[in-house]
């Protein structure tokens, strides 16, 4: 069996020809219905939701009063210079584009939407807010009735994504030749998951996300329940103890997101392991992430080689950020075969400059790409991610919980939560704000 490799973009792609059956199955791209909930501050006037739209969706918003604000609004307060001047003062209000004239959405409503669009959730005000506090919204999306549309194995190649990734096999498992029934077995999940990724029907949060209930000072993660019923959820065994003033402290002084090389703001810091260079490497080696390859030329001879001794290649290099003034430190991916090439689990990590009891901390950024979309910056093709990053920052909390390496885990919400931005090639992104603090051992 003979494979061949090239770059497109800055990304190996292999393509394997012959050995795979070309016309022996069809998937069936279904679309369902989606929910999310959200916690909406009235101290930003408006959040990115993440949430796109299309024409014919159906939305069923209803949210309800949190922290002394009523989504209805606040009787009385001045009107001036707010977005909607017909509503109250404090309301919930929404738009369905980026530019698009906002709505009143108040307690409840429901909206059709007419043309494609991205959903942004506001408050009514101008300025300085009539209350302090925030409503906490759940979002029912009823998809517009469209046939499936089949699509033949034919239409499919060997560098098709996957939109999530199944735990990492071991590297004996890894290194097994493969069969052409492995390879047919491996390209019919990858499309299949790759194809509801793009169709926005794949990307959601990972289970253990809706799992560990927010406490305290908490706020609600934005989840797809329909993403929730494919798995089982395990929830991560959260400390209930404070953390600690100084790591709290610590955690304060980092940046809360990272840059590209032109300084354009990107992925936000979601997670922070706290222990020695060794301790990250052991932990992670023990969860079978696998660091990132560094260099293209040679990721694509790696690549070859790799598929020449059928065996999967999983290290596809990722693009280099910015943290502290430097690029990441190291990158460390969790992927399946075939789909590495635009679907997989990834995260990078810097050392900070400060350290806790003696021990190094680690600022991490996790995201999982799910498949491609346009580069803001450029018009180039580049990786799409799942807008609910929580997701991957509660699926690096399991994965490491799971290796036996990990003493305690928190959620810390910073004094100045990111709860919605767009990455450096502009796709947009939300989160409940918490950060996962993992103390190894």
């Amino acid at each position: 069996m003979k494979f061949r490799s090239r770059v497109v973009g800055g990304l190996v792609v292999l393509a394997g020809v012959s050995a795979v059956p070309v016309v022996s199955a069809q998937f069936q791209i279904a679309t369902a219905a989606r929910d999310y909930s959200f916690t909406i501050s009235t101290a930003q006037p408006w959040t990115d939701t993440g949430v796109d739209l299309q024409a014919g969706d159906i939305l069923q918003v209803h949210s309800s009063s949190g922290e002394n604000c009523d989504p209805a609004g606040v009787s009385g307060a001045a009107r001036t210079g707010v977005p909607v001047v017909s509503a109250p003062a404090g309301a919930l209000i929404a738009r369905l584009q980026s530019q698009g004239v906002p709505v009143l959405i108040g307690s409840s409503r429901q909206l059709k939407v007419e043309e494609p669009g991205h959903l942004f959730l506001g408050v009514n005000e101008s300025g300085t807010p009539p209350c302090s506090g925030s409503f906490a919204v759940k979002i029912h999306i009823t998809p517009v009735a469209t046939p499936t549309t089949p699509v033949t194995r034919k239409a499919l190649t060997a560098n098709s994504p996957s939109a999530a990734a199944p735990p990492a096999a071991s590297s004996s498992e890894a290194h097994k030749p493969a069969t052409p029934q492995d390879i047919e077995s491996k390209l019919a999940s990858a499309a299949q998951v790759f194809l509801a990724g793009q169709f926005g029907n794949g990307a959601t949060a990972s289970p253990a996300s809706s799992a560990a209930a927010p406490t305290g000072n908490d706020v609600v993660s934005p989840t797809s329940s329909a993403n929730a019923a494919s798995s089982t959820p395990v929830a991560l065994n959260v400390s209930s103890a404070k953390l600690d003033s100084a790591l709290q402290k610590d955690i304060d002084g980092l940046p809360r997101r990272v840059n590209d090389e032109f300084n354009h703001q990107g992925d936000m810091v979601n997670f922070v392991l706290v222990g020695s260079e060794q301790q990250v490497k052991d932990a992670l080696d023990a969860a079978r992430w696998r660091i990132a390859d560094t260099d293209n030329k040679e990721a694509v001879l790696k690549a070859v080689l790799e598929t020449y001794q059928k065996k999967d290649y999983l290290q596809m290099p990722m693009s280099q950020l910015y943290l502290f003034g430097r690029k990441q430190d190291y990158g460390y991916e969790l992927a399946q075969a075939y789909s590495v090439v635009a679907s997989r689990h990834h995260f990078r990590i810097w050392k900070a400059p400060a350290t806790w009891n003696g021990q190094t901390i680690w600022a991490g950024a996790g995201t999982h790409d799910i498949g491609f979309e346009k580069d803001q910056r450029n018009g180039k093709v580049t990786h799409k991610i799942d807008p609910a990053v929580d997701g991957e920052r509660d699926n690096i909390g399991q994965t490491l919980q799971t290796s036996g390496k990990v003493k305690s885990l928190y959620y810390y919400l910073p004094p100045d939560p990111v709860q919605g931005a767009k990455n450096a090639t502009g796709g947009g992104y939300h989160s409940d704000g918490r950060i996962l603090v993992l103390v190894l051992q």
